[in-house]
């Protein structure tokens, strides 16, 4: 049987452009799937013990011949499919066949070869990448001596101009990739808000230091030790705190720390009788550490020292505040509540779409109960981010805007901002 007698025959013939059709669709499929697949599942897939995610990220760790691969495969295909297909339709009409041959080509393999297969692809690249992976391997490692080559001849041709193949300069940090994932998933509603918050607190740990969670010293709860013991005892009874900073002759002068159970079990042994108590003796040393200490170094410190509370000192040794595990626990988890807390907000929304804060309220805070995004990089409070921006401190009635949101002073004491309404201008515009 001669090569005219296949192409008299026209079952076979469509039968081969079919057969070169499917492949064409099956390298354009493979493609797009193994690119688009995301490495984090199939990592996390390899790790429980799936060979077909293994075989994925091996063929992923030479991205380059895997892409090589498919598109040797698919030109072969589609340039083997479109000549058989001329070659049949000019036996039949003639050099018209030509034209002929074209136009249906170029819909078939639009249509069922490239948009149909990497649609499909894209929709569950996950799926599609494990399920492909081993008949994908196969092919590589045959076309494997051809895509070296092809490598070497593109490695040689883009390094005049600079491009080194392999070499990946990501435009965004981990950190940053990380947070814009959770933050795609989240908007697809796949994530909830209070997980991407808490994720993106875990994050930002490393960029911040026990200054940005720290209690100010100007709202630290202290008692002095020169206090009588009985009065001493109705203060940390009244306090909602369980420990607390003892100055003694200056509100500077921290010389110990008080916890609530030492003192209570003192008192128990005393047989109630307060006066009997040396509470200096009963106080723990002052753990002090320097205001730039970073977050996640002095979450090891509180775990290795077995402590929850230390006090925060500028370069002075001055004392700046307090911070404590809870503190440092709020910015992954949010805001941590119990029944002895005072439920301080600090954060009210108006009816018109504004926002009454208190000026000493963070930003990290009220972006968390509002879903804003203000930044925090050169302030921790809002006031703070008022006066960075105004670049003065300004008066009461005075209003800015900048970041898309409208800010008004309301009051101020000395030269503290204490008080701001918060419009969203695209809200306020919306309400009007």
């Amino acid at each position: 049987m001669d090569d005219s007698s296949l192409i008299d025959s026209p079952w076979v013939a469509l039968a081969i452009v079919l057969f070169c059709l499917a492949l064409s669709a099956f390298f354009s499929a493979a493609e797009t799937a193994l690119t688009a697949a995301s490495r984090a599942r199939i990592h996390a897939l390899e790790s429980g013990g799936d060979l077909r995610a293994r075989l994925v990220n091996r063929l992923l760790t030479a991205r380059e011949r895997l892409i090589g691969a498919m598109l040797i495969g698919n030109n072969v295909v589609n340039i083997g499919a479109s000549a058989f297909t001329t070659s049949v339709l000019v036996e039949f009409f003639g050099a018209g066949g030509v034209i002929y041959a074209t136009a249906i080509m170029s819909v078939m393999v639009i249509i069922f070869s490239e948009v149909m297969p990497k649609t499909l692809a894209i929709s569950a690249p996950d799926r599609t990448a494990l399920a492909i992976a081993r008949p994908v391997s196969w092919i590589v490692a045959l076309f494997g001596p051809l895509t070296i080559a092809i490598e070497a001849v593109v490695r040689t041709i883009l390094r005049p101009f600079g491009i080194r193949i392999g070499e990946n300069q990501p435009i965004l940090s981990a950190q940053e990739e990380l947070r814009g994932a959770v933050a795609l998933l989240h908007s697809e509603g796949g994530v909830e808000k209070e997980a991407r918050n808490m994720f993106g607190g875990l994050i930002d740990l490393s960029d911040m230091e026990v200054s940005d969670v720290m209690v100010h010293r100007t709202k630290m709860r202290t008692i002095s030790a020169d206090l009588a013991p009985e009065e001493l005892v109705r203060e940390v009874l009244a306090s909602p705190y369980t420990r607390l900073p003892l100055w003694s002759r200056s509100s500077d002068n921290i010389v110990g720390v008080l916890h609530a159970k030492d003192l209570l079990r003192a008192l128990d042994a005393a047989k109630g009788d307060a006066s009997r108590l040396d509470v200096k003796e009963l106080a723990l040393d002052p753990w002090f550490v320097p205001v730039t200490t970073s977050l996640p170094d002095q979450l090891r410190a509180f775990l290795s020292r077995k402590t929850h509370f230390a006090l925060v000192v500028d370069e002075y040794g001055e004392v700046m505040g307090l911070v404590t595990l809870e503190d440092i626990l709020e910015e992954i988890v949010g805001d941590i509540k119990d029944e002895h807390d005072v439920a301080v907000q600090g954060v009210r929304p108006q009816p018109d779409g504004s926002v009454s804060v208190d000026g000493s309220v963070p930003i990290r805070d009220l972006n968390r109960a509002m879903d804003w995004s203000l930044p925090d990089e050169e302030a921790t409070t809002v006031a703070g981010l008022v006066i960075h921006e105004a670049q003065t401190i300004p008066d009461p009635g005075q209003i800015f805007t900048f970041y898309g949101f409208r800010f008004q002073v309301l009051r101020k004491a000395k030269n503290r901002i204490t008080a701001l309404r918060i419009t969203p201008l695209g809200r306020r515009r919306a309400a009007e």
